[in-house]
């Protein structure tokens, strides 16, 4: 009976943070009459039609050909994400080389860089690569680690373990490579998923600058294909069709968030006492 109000106050938390998804789920279903009229979520009736009609869009291709685009920006950049930081972030850590504070401190001025800076600069660069409307200018770029807050983290982690397991592998033959995939890698398999989370919910949210960098509505990911569906006026569309498109949209990222969920917990409790 004591742990009866710390129960009740944690589940009226769960109900607050969940009711607005559930509140997304029921809209789908309603007219934009009930939609404006009740902050209820459950609607008056339930046809999956709806579910039919956003599947298509408004546009000559469907819900599927634009989650492919997307998880063929998503896939290269996490990727390139991963081994770029790991690399950067396993030299700050383990090596000392010239100019290493100077490198540092630009890692750690880049992280206070709005994202926006750089956009209108890298767009005329593409242009005159004749790049744009590809997904090379969205992907190659995290080659090198433009990151910097990934960065950081893999350095907090690579920092936290002993210098001796190092010391250890290169006794036992392993040289920094075989050290860093064998032995340091397994370590920081946390920071590693949680990278790669943050890189896909990222990359399933972005907006701006695919929408700067790519043209043509066949290369358009999720998020601009939803953008097509809305009237600018706010009166010639369905709003149901429109929240049954962002229901389907958001499906992989709560599913990659379920399923690494115990990792990003491990990430932030390891974070916290390394640090």
């Amino acid at each position: 009976m004591k742990k009866l109000p710390i129960y009740l106050i944690l589940s009226a938390g769960v109900i607050i943070m969940l009711y607005p998804l559930l509140w997304l789920v029921g809209a789908s279903f309603k007219t934009n009459e009930e939609i404006f009229s009740s902050v209820w979520f459950i609607p008056r009736s339930i046809d999956l039609q709806v579910y039919r009609n956003a599947w298509q869009t408004v546009t000559p291709y469907t819900m599927g050909h634009y989650f492919l685009n997307t998880f063929g920006i998503i896939i290269p950049r996490t990727v390139f994400a991963l081994i770029s930081s790991v690399v950067v972030a396993y030299g700050f850590a383990r090596f000392d080389f010239p100019f290493k504070r100077f490198f540092y401190a630009l890692l750690m001025i880049g992280m206070f860089m709005p994202s926006i800076v750089t956009i209108m600069p890298s767009y005329f660069m593409w242009s005159r690569l004749h790049l744009l409307d590809t997904y090379i200018p969205l992907t190659v770029p995290w080659l090198f680690a433009c990151e910097g807050m990934f960065v950081f983290i893999l350095i907090r982690f690579f920092r936290s373990i002993p210098v001796e397991m190092d010391e250890a592998a290169r006794i036992d033959g392993c040289g920094s490579i075989k050290a860093l995939v064998y032995i340091l890698l397994p370590c920081i398999q946390p920071a590693v998923v949680t990278i790669a989370v943050f890189t896909f919910l990222r990359t399933m949210n972005e907006f701006l600058q695919p929408l700067i960098m790519i043209q043509s509505v066949e290369n358009y990911p999720l998020s601009l294909a939803l953008r097509l569906s809305v009237d600018s006026t706010g009166q010639g569309y369905e709003q149901g069709k429109i929240i049954a498109m962002s229901v389907i949209g958001l499906i992989p990222s709560i599913a990659v968030f379920a399923l690494a969920q115990k990792k990003f917990i491990n990430s932030i409790t390891s974070g916290g006492i390394s640090g």
